[in-house]
């Protein structure tokens, strides 16, 4: 993935499902779909599954970026390889071999992301590091769309680009999470490069605007790390 630009990747999770393709259309100035996964276990909600997903990728021509929230990574990857997904992500707190499963994903063809919730600690991806191609930063507990941003989520992208950096990587780095044109400076200067929006995008009228918006703050926050 390309870190020379900041990445706009609406949630999908935002969107009026009852006009699922016009809304995909609306968004077509973004770079990704995002896509998040919730079991009803590993987070207290559920979403939705491969065949919306399928859906998805044949109304849409942008990426799709696969978030797996679920308690059971090494089950359902698969499953979302052969939907479609280019990108997925599984939490680092529930894969049980964490390696082996990136090399699963990037066996298949597609990037292989870790997420990490608010509460764990980037120390802990030392060891996974230079097997993934993107880090997720939630920058809410995961669950719900619509939630405030978490402050020292700062402060943890910071630290991430320290470990990249002590380690020799670039992975991409992607927040989500109340992410909006009033705080997309500042933590694409600490260091992000895909900020994942799901109210911020679909709630305004002009979607295009709203991206627009989001990635003028992003490439501020980009030039001031430079």
């Amino acid at each position: 993935m390309l870190n020379e630009d900041v990445l706009i990747a609406p949630s999908v999770l935002s969107a009026d499902f009852t006009k699922l393709g016009a809304e995909l259309d609306a968004v077509r100035d973004a770079d990704l779909v995002h896509y998040d996964v919730m079991d009803g276990h590993f987070v207290p909600n559920l979403s939705y599954g491969t065949a919306i997903l399928k859906q998805v990728k044949a109304a849409t021509k942008l990426p799709l970026d696969v978030h797996l929230m679920v308690s059971n990574p090494e089950v359902q990857v698969p499953w979302f390889l052969e939907a479609g997904a280019d990108i997925i992500s599984f939490h680092l707190e529930a894969a049980t071999h964490a390696n082996r499963l990136c090399a699963q994903i990037r066996e298949a063809g597609a990037q292989a992301a870790v997420a990490l919730n608010p509460a764990t600690p980037v120390c802990l991806l030392d060891s996974v590091i230079e097997d993934v191609d993107l880090v997720l930063v939630m920058t809410v507990n995961p669950g719900f769309g619509g939630q405030s941003f978490i402050p020292n989520s700062v402060q943890k992208v910071r630290k991430l680009s320290e470990l990249c950096r002590e380690h020799g990587v670039s992975p991409a780095i992607e927040v989500d999470g109340g992410i909006g044109v009033g705080n997309a400076r500042d933590i694409v200067e600490a260091g992000a490069n895909v900020l994942v929006a799901g109210s911020s995008v679909f709630k305004p009228q002009d979607r295009a605007q709203a991206i627009a918006g989001l990635r003028a703050q992003g490439r501020l926050g980009l030039e001031a790390r430079r």
